[in-house]
């Protein structure tokens, strides 16, 4: 058994984006690029974007502190702490409108 506390990872994080100076960081919580099953805490600085990408598999955004906007194409979704995002499969990108912390869940095709 393995406890994670994402509160104080996501603290870390914080750190780590505000003097960093990219404005983002993150950290794998489970699983990896071997893994099919991959959970990432995402930490943005108000206005940083995570430019579009492809969809790997099946994937959700959980907002776990601030607000984000998930874009796919001419839609987009806004979501603040507790809110749960499903990522379309489709081209997509991230952009934070407050400062945010995230918990991206993926499952690989």
């Amino acid at each position: 058994m393995q406890k994670i506390s994402l509160e104080a990872l996501a603290r870390q994080l914080r750190q780590t984006a505000g003097s960093n100076g990219s404005g983002r960081a993150a950290d794998t919580v489970h699983g990896g690029h071997e893994k099919a099953l991959r959970q990432t805490v995402v930490v943005l600085v108000a206005g940083q974007v995570l430019a579009e990408h492809e969809n790997p598999g099946e994937a959700t955004v959980l907002v776990l502190d601030g607000r984000v906007r998930l874009v796919a194409g001419e839609d987009s979704w806004e979501g603040r702490r507790g809110d749960l995002l499903l990522v379309p499969p489709a081209r997509h990108r991230l952009e934070a409108m407050a400062d945010a912390t995230v918990l991206l869940t993926v499952v690989k095709r």
